[in-house]
């Protein structure tokens, strides 16, 4: 992957409040991206497996997951995914709201890739977003699917 090709980013975020101040931060910082955005971690499945509507969908070169979500929540599809051998190379960045302990060391003992508190700031956010572009596009060598 290099920064001249977008990445496939799946956000897994059951907030449309939050969805969108991701998409707003993704356009500001001129992230060089394709954005999906599932619900949840049932929706992140289907998209992951190309089921239920997601016949086309990519293979994200990165997952940003909320944790606290309906159905499955991002606990669960951690735990799932890093158990799936079709599945487990793709990083995984936690984006919640979260700053509790536990929740912090249960991600990292799932094999997160990072762990990060959503900023209410928007220029924050803008600010946090085009660091994770530059570390995940730019520093980050992801291997082709």
């Amino acid at each position: 992957m290099t920064a001249s090709h977008p990445i496939s980013i799946l956000l897994v975020e059951d907030e449309p409040a939050d969805a969108y101040l991701v998409r707003t931060a993704f356009k500001e910082g001129k992230v060089l991206a394709q954005l999906h955005h599932v619900r949840d971690g049932v929706e992140a499945f289907a998209f992951l497996r190309r089921e239920a509507g997601f016949a086309d969908a990519p293979r994200p070169d990165l997952i940003l997951l909320d944790l606290n979500m309906p159905r499955m929540d991002g606990r669960q599809f951690l735990a799932s995914i890093k158990q799936d051998p079709d599945l487990v190379s793709i990083p995984v960045v936690v984006l919640t709201t979260s700053d509790a302990e536990s929740d912090l060391l249960s991600s990292y003992e799932r094999s997160v890739a990072g762990y990060i508190v959503k900023p209410i700031d928007i220029d924050e956010f803008v600010r946090l977003v085009r660091g994770l572009n530059h570390y995940w596009v730019s520093i980050v060598s992801l291997p082709d699917h």
